[in-house]
């Protein structure tokens, strides 16, 4: 009879550390392919739509640019397995609070909230400090080789940006668990989804969401493609989920609506004045 094992010995440890790794590769490789590959295939098969929306005109990614972002994506994603290996030892071991437990509603949504309100802050300061002359070459450049982007750009960071990309998530389990808060799977698994479908649609290329997004009031704070495709194409445009911080800090694109508004008004071409294919 084989004994079981004993969670002190460095067999186990190690045994526990490959599986969280080996996971967090699983979980992070399959979100971005499902995401980016989903999104690729809609754009495809409404091609008429998305060339009517197309932000910018007379400019796309060639296949030099998708082998680079999908060969620098895979860097990303072992990165992040590297800080869901993290976040699941520190569980582990108490550092980091998360309930396995079914929460309630009001939960859910307070904590969704909070933590998705949190990263746009995030994002939008660590975004400005790799624009900097000091760190853009060392952390940023890389991810604006893609001038044009795609759905595929979303993971494509050098290894400094992936870290300090998804840092936040480990940063923010820690503090809100020294505060004696558990966060709900349920609500940490929402963010991480909501957060890689909202990066491939910023990357877009053609604009995803409704004519008159930015001239209501209920829905203009909410960035659309356009706010981030200006971003790779001008340097404004910092914010991720929300442009009230790129409104506060007077780094908003000062066409950013003229431009949306062209783009979800343009008049789609027919079908016979598409480019005929090779």
């Amino acid at each position: 009879m084989i004994a079981p094992a004993n969670p002190s010995t460095l067999e186990y440890a190690a045994s526990r550390v490959a599986d969280h790794f080996l996971f967090g590769i699983y979980f992070d490789l399959s979100r971005y392919l499902i995401a980016a590959g989903v999104l690729t295939a809609v754009l495809l098969v409404f091609r008429g739509f998305a060339e009517s929306r197309r932000i910018q005109v007379g400019r796309r990614a060639s296949r030099a640019d998708y082998r680079r972002e999908l060969l620098s994506s895979m860097r990303t994603v072992a990165v992040y397995a590297v800080v869901t290996l993290t976040i699941l030892v520190g569980r582990e071991t108490g550092v980091i609070l998360l309930s396995v437990k079914d929460a309630d509603l009001w939960t859910i949504v307070w904590q969704i909230a909070l933590i998705v309100i949190a990263h746009d802050a995030w994002f939008y300061w660590a975004h400005r400090a790799m624009h900097s002359k000091r760190l853009f070459r060392a952390t940023h450049l890389h991810h604006h080789k893609s001038r044009t982007p795609t759905p595929w750009t979303a993971y494509s960071f050098t290894m400094t940006e992936a870290v300090i990309e998804v840092a936040f998530v480990p940063v923010f389990l820690f503090v809100t668990s020294q505060l004696g808060i558990a966060y709900a799977v349920f609500a940490i698994l929402f963010f991480i989804w909501h957060q890689m479908i909202r990066n491939v649609m910023a990357h877009a290329g053609s604009e995803l969401f409704p004519a008159g997004w930015v001239d209501n009031p209920w829905t203009s704070w909410i960035s659309t493609t356009t706010h981030h495709d200006l971003h790779h194409s001008s340097g404004h445009n910092f914010g991720f989920y929300f442009t009230f911080w790129d409104r506060w800090m007077g780094t908003e694109h000062p066409r950013y609506r003229e431009t949306f508004r062209e783009v979800t008004t343009r008049r789609r071409q027919p079908e016979a004045a598409a480019e005929p294919a090779e």
